[in-house]
């Protein structure tokens, strides 16, 4: 069926929305693809939903290549099987909760692992029925605090969540690669440059996980990879290569010097370096404690927490977070320091949150026999040649240093370089999390139950809508891949003549008749606003009938190489239609 301009619900917009941050959401919005309808909220129009439906398709195709089932589960959910796991009170504000009319408590899912699991639960119980696969796609909500990027961060969007049950490690490491292998052609299809990176789980527990990032410098995740490797890794993910540890036998003594107006780490390496110390000092050589307060899920106290890290690093909030999830973070306020006078601001040192009890982890870097120039938790103070091991002992580690590139790849091979990108799939072995929580149990072949274990996989529709836009546009509109284009030939009537719009009309047809999904631009506007329009909606293939087709030639442009041909009028039907694969 030939869609017509003229009666397709579709206006186009000359000026992009004020509150565009991205490629993407100015060009989805200028070429009528999504309306906002609220902050993180949009609307999807007829083009947008025909992309949307079409990654769908890919996605389905791919999860029934593997033998996964779909099914469809509510969005809303009741609140028992999240308390049961916890989650309830894990998602924090990220969760929408709300209450019925009798005061029972419910919430929109953002993710569903309590529901398959418990739906498995309910249908099988036999060792004979495993391994299970079973997917959704489903609108999924959180309530993000900074919605942003149009499509790429909203709090209503639509995933592909998949879910495998196994009866042994060995059997969910088979449906881990799976799915691996599902996504790996399921982002080929679509065209996108992306990377696998090694990832944390975050709220859905489990052990190996892998990112899918879209590289995109407007990109929310940072991720590096190695130069002389494959490691890549989301940042949050790194690992920070300890030093071995040294003796302390035989190291200087600590000595605390007097350091005037030296609160931060600029400051005191300038003040140590004109001190006659006999050395030279650098940031690295500090150790720059910083004061946070986290709270568990569900509690209503918060607890101090002392970071410690080389002074040459800054603190990077998404490490730190991820290192502690799914503890609330904080940095303290003033207040914070007004209750516990012990926390001296710009001179924190580690005695003073050890005497008083307060939890101190430190950065992998910091190990046994380091030296360091720290806080003497006295105003204007500083002590030299603190050893760790000798001096004080650490809690733990933890990494919340940022990572910068240049730095030794964990894996012990080459430096790490840097760049940005788009989470678009995640990948976990959850383990027995959720099957411990609800006694998801088989019985085996010896008459004994046997804990399932389960794999979860996500796959972010809506915002591939958005990413595949991020990585095919150009500064005039989108730039659709063939796989997933609203249409597959863009046919604009280039002129007034009643032979062209015939022509046009009669070409349309035809490949409509041969399988080619057109769109007609049969509207009384002028050439200009139509070659506008169709270079902006993005079709891959611009098919123009005009002046030529007296002389028995059209012209047909691609869209992504802005290359122009004349074909012949009783060829191009034949062209396009192999072309467009039909």
């Amino acid at each position: 069926m030939i869609t017509r301009m003229s009666s397709l619900f579709l206006r186009t917009l000359r000026e992009d929305p004020a509150d565009a941050e991205v490629p993407s959401h100015r060009l989805l919005v200028r070429a009528g693809y999504v309306r906002r309808v609220a902050p993180g909220g949009f609307s999807w129009l007829p083009l947008g939903l025909k992309v949307l439906r079409n990654i769908e398709r890919v996605v389905r195709e791919e999860m029934a290549a593997i033998g996964a089932q779909e099914i469809q589960f509510p969005a809303l959910l009741p609140r028992e099987p999240y308390e049961t796991t916890g989650r309830w009170t894990e998602y924090g504000d990220a969760l929408f909760r709300l209450k019925d009319r009798k005061g029972a408590d419910y919430l929109l899912g953002p993710t569903h692992e309590e529901l398959f699991a418990l739906t498995v639960k309910g249908e099988y119980s036999s060792y004979k029925d495993y391994p299970v696969l079973l997917f959704q796609v489903q609108t999924k909500y959180r309530d993000e605090a900074r919605p942003r990027a149009g499509i790429l961060r909203g709090r209503e969007f639509v995933m592909k969540d998949s879910y495998s049950f196994d009866l042994d490690d060995e059997g969910l490491e088979r449906s881990y690669q799976l799915h691996r292998g599902a996504y790996i052609k399921i982002f080929d299809r679509l065209g996108l440059d992306y990377v696998i990176v090694a990832a944390t789980s975050g709220a859905m527990g489990g052990s190996a996980s892998e990112e899918f990032l879209a590289v995109a410098p407007t990109g929310e995740d940072t991720y590096v990879r190695s130069t002389d490797s494959d490691y890549a890794a989301n940042v949050e993910a790194v690992t920070t290569p300890a030093p071995p540890a040294h003796p302390v036998d035989g190291l200087p003594d600590a000595q605390v010097h007097h350091t005037p107006a030296t609160p931060t780490i600029e400051t005191l390496v300038d003040f140590l370096n004109g001190a006659s110390l006999g050395r030279t000092f650098t940031a690295a050589d500090t150790l720059k404690n910083v004061l946070l307060k986290t709270r568990q899920p569900g509690a209503k106290e918060w607890e101090l927490l002392g970071v410690g890290i080389p002074g040459d690093r800054e603190v990077d909030m998404k490490r730190l977070e991820a290192s502690l999830e799914p503890a609330e973070v904080a940095l303290l306020e003033e207040a914070d320091f007004t209750a516990n006078p012990f926390l001296v601001k710009g001179y924190i040192g580690p005695k003073a949150l050890q005497d008083n009890g307060i939890r101190y982890l430190v950065d992998p870097r910091v190990v046994t026999g380091t030296a360091w120039v720290t806080g003497a938790d006295k105003a204007d103070h500083h002590v030299v040649d603190l050893v760790a091991g000798r001096d004080f002992t650490p809690d733990g580690t933890i990494e919340a240093a940022e990572v910068r590139e240049g730095d030794a790849s964990p894996d012990g091979k080459g430096t790490l370089v840097a760049a940005r990108g788009i989470e678009i799939g995640h990948i976990f072995q959850l383990g027995r999390k959720y099957a411990d929580a609800f006694e998801l149990d088989a019985l085996g072949p010896d008459s004994k139950p046997v804990r399932i274990t389960m794999g979860s996989y996500g796959v972010g529709i809506s915002r591939l809508v958005a990413v595949i836009a991020e990585q095919y546009c150009d500064e005039i509109g989108l730039v659709w891949p063939r796989e997933v284009a609203p249409f597959d030939v863009h046919v604009v009537i280039a002129g007034k003549d009643e032979a062209v719009a015939a022509g046009a009309e009669k070409l349309a047809a035809e490949l409509d008749a041969a399988g080619v999904e057109v769109i007609l631009d049969d509207r009384k506007a002028t050439p200009g606003v139509k070659f506008a329009d169709a270079e902006l909606v993005g079709v891959p293939t611009i098919l123009v009938v005009g002046r030529g087709l007296a002389n028995g030639v059209v012209e047909v442009k691609d869209r992504a190489s802005g290359q122009r041909e004349e074909i012949a009028v009783d060829q191009v039907v034949a062209h396009l239609t192999a072309l467009a694969g039909k």
